[in-house]
């Protein structure tokens, strides 16, 4: 239950940028799209599913899911190319 409040908290935080600053959720989730965030999120999740399925059974495939994400977010943030990564409120970089 965790894993789906945690995805429902970042859904609901990216629907109210979004009416804040339009075009906003395109820039944040642009990530799925593109193949190396991907391909890190992914190996995240299976290892830390295949890890944790001992542990917690099908909870750890959950959590590995959001992790593997959050992840795959993180490198994209870091790898993005200058045009794609967010801007402040100021319009300078992050």
């Amino acid at each position: 239950m965790a894993p789906v409040a945690a995805v429902a908290m970042l859904v609901i935080r990216t629907a109210l940028v979004e009416i804040r600053h339009p075009g906003s959720a395109r820039r944040q989730w642009c990530f799925l799209a593109r193949r190396q965030p991907m391909i890190s999120g992914a190996t995240v999740a299976v290892l830390l599913s295949v890890g944790g399925w001992r542990a917690a059974g099908f909870a750890s495939v959950a959590w590995a899911v959001l992790a593997g994400a959050l992840i795959a977010h993180i490198v994209h943030l870091s790898t993005a190319p200058a045009a794609d990564r967010p801007r402040d409120r100021n319009g300078g970089r992050h």
